[in-house]
């Protein structure tokens, strides 16, 4: 995606999405995703979570970079998956002065989002996160919008990807990479996130009205 055409192309997309988005953020401002507790706030207010926790998994992660783009998703969104391509384009042009990372976000509405995300997460644990990444994303038209589980066709993935198998189920079985995935999604909604993609940019999110919003946050913030 290189051309002024492709661009636009793309933010048409995105634009035709954007009822799909609306609806996201009704639900989770109205309810829960994966399981977001009930009743009141405490008392107090408490300072917002970091837009980067310990546990973040970058993409890219140079030591002298000068500037950091972090990605809450839904591996499911439309949107999200449109985003891929200049994301991956991104991080090519910038080299060693960008870091990229993601944080789950996986929407209520998207049956196989959370399953999607524990097939990462799971992937991750084996130092594979970027090639599961990569093939969700790439393949998202084949899985995408379905009602039944995709899960036995993500672990056909872990397979292609050279994943040991057994290890790969005891992550996908084991109640602390749901946790983990659950954590951003809670550091998400502390952030104020309510559509994907939301990207930071240094900290700061950014408001997409057009394409190249992005791209502009990213060239501001290395100007600074």
């Amino acid at each position: 995606m290189t051309t002024r055409n492709a661009r636009a192309s793309l933010w048409a997309t995105l634009l035709l999405l954007a009822a799909v988005a609306i609806a996201a953020v009704i639900v989770i401002s109205q309810g829960r995703a994966l399981t977001a507790a009930d009743g009141p706030a405490p008392s107090g207010a408490s300072s917002p979570p970091d837009v980067v926790a310990e546990d973040t998994h970058f993409l890219t992660d140079p030591p002298d970079a000068e500037v950091t783009v972090v990605e809450f998703l839904d591996l499911e969104c439309e949107a999200c998956g449109a985003f891929y391509p200049y994301v991956e384009e991104l991080r090519e042009k910038y080299g060693d002065r960008v870091a990229f990372a993601i944080r789950y976000f996986p929407l209520p509405g998207h049956a196989n989002a959370e399953n999607a995300a524990l097939a990462v997460e799971a992937a991750a644990q084996q130092g594979a996160l970027e090639g599961m990444y990569q093939r969700l994303y790439e393949t998202q038209s084949e899985w995408g919008e379905l009602q039944e589980s995709r899960a036995p066709l993500f672990r056909e993935y872990a397979g292609d990807l050279g994943l040991d198998l057994d290890d790969y189920d005891r992550a996908i079985a084991d109640p602390a990479t749901l946790e983990r995935i659950q954590a951003d999604f809670d550091a998400g909604q502390q952030l104020n996130v309510q559509q994907t993609p939301t990207f930071f940019v240094n900290g700061t999110p950014i408001e997409l009205t057009s394409y190249d919003d992005l791209e502009a946050s990213i060239t501001a913030a290395l100007d600074e």
